[in-house]
């Protein structure tokens, strides 16, 4: 099928000290956060010198898929920070972009993982009549060069550890409603939590490790509110309560670093362990890697020249979506939507 240009959407990060309180007022839109919540992670930011890696991470990954030969047109756009995806499509209607693919950066389903980023292409499209027909790249979580990526990453960060450690997944966590409603409602919920633990079984059999953890991260909202867990700095208290004396924590529900990973895992779960006098080690997310260059570019494939899907899981090849429409009817049904902050 014809296409004229590839769309990287991604969730966009402050980039100087000013940027960010509005940029939290913008992520946190609609949901009646407080701002006491705000404040407490604008610190975190701030802490930073204000910038997030993201934006310069994901400019980073745009030119390593330029840098393989692909032929599209690259536009970057943003959820939440500039470049927005509202002003990105209206400048491809500009360049004459009739139909364009979009690559979400997530590699999972869910309506965080997901289905908000349909809701960023409707939004987008309904900012600019007659914009381009967008149509939304499948979920990849199992896609054997992100298994790789991620593989190799957990060898690299072990090998500075000194002694034995407990491998440790972790994934952003969301509210057990909205995972529970995650999928179609079919397939019986849970899409986002049972692809991010076929993910990580994926990775720790590459690896051959046969026992390891899947853990969750970064939750916000209500404490009323139930959310996936246990937490990573709560878990690892639990393993130097067991004895386990090193930990190598493998973030595998971020294809690149932001605040999210920076902040909660290389400074608030690094330091924990530290108090405890176990040693820490966190391996790289993989758009730093050529592979995850390869992997857009395959993806792109599937619709450019009918190039076979690579995974390797039983799970349904799904989120290909035209235009900000669900996959599936109901699929990610946004009920109650989850505050991230």
């Amino acid at each position: 099928m014809s296409f004229d240009a590839l769309l990287w959407l991604s969730f966009g990060g402050p980039e100087g000290p000013e940027d960010v309180r509005p940029f939290l007022e913008n992520v946190v839109r609609g949901r009646g956060v407080p701002p006491e919540r705000l404040d407490e992670v604008e610190a975190h930011y701030q802490h930073f010198g204000g910038v997030s890696p993201i934006n310069r991470l994901n400019r980073e990954a745009i030119e390593a898929v330029r840098a393989t030969g692909f032929e599209l047109p690259v536009y970057f756009g943003n959820r939440n920070w500039h470049p927005m995806v509202e002003e990105t499509v209206e400048r491809m209607k500009a360049d004459g972009v009739r139909r364009a693919l979009v690559f979400p950066t997530s590699a999972y389903g869910g309506y965080s993982a997901c289905r908000q980023y349909d809701e960023d292409i409707l939004r987008a499209l309904r900012a600019v009549p007659d914009g381009p027909e967008l149509v939304k790249l499948r979920h990849f979580f199992d896609h054997p060069l992100f298994i790789s990526a991620f593989a190799d990453g957990v060898r690299a960060a072990a090998e500075t550890l000194t002694g034995p450690y407990r491998l440790v997944f972790t994934a952003h966590s969301v509210p057990v409603s909205a995972d529970k409603a995650a999928g179609p409602p079919e397939e019986g919920g849970f899409r986002y939590s049972r692809q991010v633990a076929e993910a990580s079984r994926l990775v720790a059999a590459e690896l051959g490790v046969t026992e390891y953890d899947v853990v969750w991260q970064s939750r916000s909202g209500p404490p009323q509110v139930p959310w996936l867990e246990p937490d990573i700095v709560d878990h690892i208290d639990a393993l130097h309560a067991k004895g386990v004396t090193g930990v190598v924590v493998c973030p595998i529900g971020f294809v690149s670093d932001h605040l999210e990973v920076v902040w909660d895992l290389d400074t608030e779960a690094r330091d924990r362990a530290a108090e405890l006098g176990m040693e820490f080690a966190r391996s790289a997310t993989p758009n730093a890697d050529p592979r995850f260059a390869e992997l857009v570019v395959e993806l792109v494939a599937e619709h450019t020249s009918g190039a076979p899907v690579r995974k390797l899981s039983e799970f349904v090849a799904a989120g290909c979506t035209v235009n900000g429409a669900p996959c599936a009817p109901l699929c990610c049904e946004p009920a109650k939507r989850p505050a991230r902050g």
